[in-house]
């Protein structure tokens, strides 16, 4: 199985690093494409793969990753569309490009997985959601997801929730983070030093993600084991109320949906 990436950014890499990591395929079944050079050569460097252009990577793969930016979607569709054959298994990671946008673009018989992915692939637990089109194979879809569950847990969604993935996964992190750094801000002004807070603060997110997926309990019990009766998380939760943190997240993961629509 030869997999090939058009774009080579930081999430091409995580894949690329994950996929070779997990045995799934070595260096010479691997080939990637970028605009910039001196990424190119950075990827060779690091993992061995090989490099070439849109046309010749397309040619190469068996299974082709589209990782490019939505904005320059377009016009690397038109790129490669010569090269597409229909034995080629496409695989899509751009927000709001709909399966039939893309295929439309390419204007020719070819086989499409659209998903969108998250950041913590970087480190191997990013979140996936997988949606198929009608002339793909279930067991297409199984080697795509095997090659995926190296880097992020996977799901198959249908397309109508793929702008709500990007909402509740493929963007979040950002909240995450923003939230990890608001913790940490809040310890150092209460005197623990940076670099410890930020260890404190997001080792306790981990944890408690953790506790929701492996627990199988409601995330509102899992608060409500912390929240002893007139004791100190009962008064925080109180003012995140109070303040409209939920209220917050809510709305800001619908515009990202909003947004996701309108790419």
């Amino acid at each position: 199985m030869k997999i090939g990436f058009i774009g080579g950014g930081n999430m091409a890499g995580a894949m690329i690093r994950g996929i070779l990591k997990g045995g799934l395929a070595g260096p010479d079944e691997m080939m990637v494409s970028d605009i910039n050079p001196k990424t190119l050569e950075a990827i060779s460097k690091e993992t061995g793969i090989g490099t070439g252009t849109n046309k010749e990577t397309t040619a190469f793969a068996d299974i082709l990753f589209l990782a490019v930016k939505p904005q320059f979607f377009e016009e690397m569709l038109a790129d490669i569309s010569p090269a597409v054959s229909e034995d080629t298994l496409i695989v899509s990671i751009a927000p709001g490009k709909t399966i039939a946008w893309i295929k439309e673009r390419i204007g020719r018989p070819c086989r499409l997985i659209r998903t969108m992915p998250n950041t913590p692939a970087l480190v191997g637990e990013g979140m996936m959601g997988v949606c198929p089109d009608e002339n793909v194979t279930p067991e297409e879809v199984e080697a795509v997801r095997r090659v995926c569950e190296s880097f992020a847990r996977t799901e198959i969604v249908p397309e109508k929730l793929m702008n709500v993935v990007t909402g509740v996964s493929g963007s979040s992190p950002a909240y995450v983070f923003m939230m990890i750094e608001a913790l940490a801000d809040a310890a150092v002004a209460d005197g623990m030093p940076r670099a410890q807070a930020y260890r404190f603060a997001a080792q306790a997110v981990l944890g408690s993600a953790r506790m929701v997926l492996e627990s199988g309990k409601h995330p509102g019990e899992l608060k409500d084991m912390v929240c002893s009766p007139g004791g100190t998380t009962a008064q925080a939760v109180r003012v995140l109320e109070e303040k409209g943190f939920r209220s917050a997240l809510i709305e800001a993961v619908i515009a990202c949906d909003r947004k996701s629509e309108q790419m």
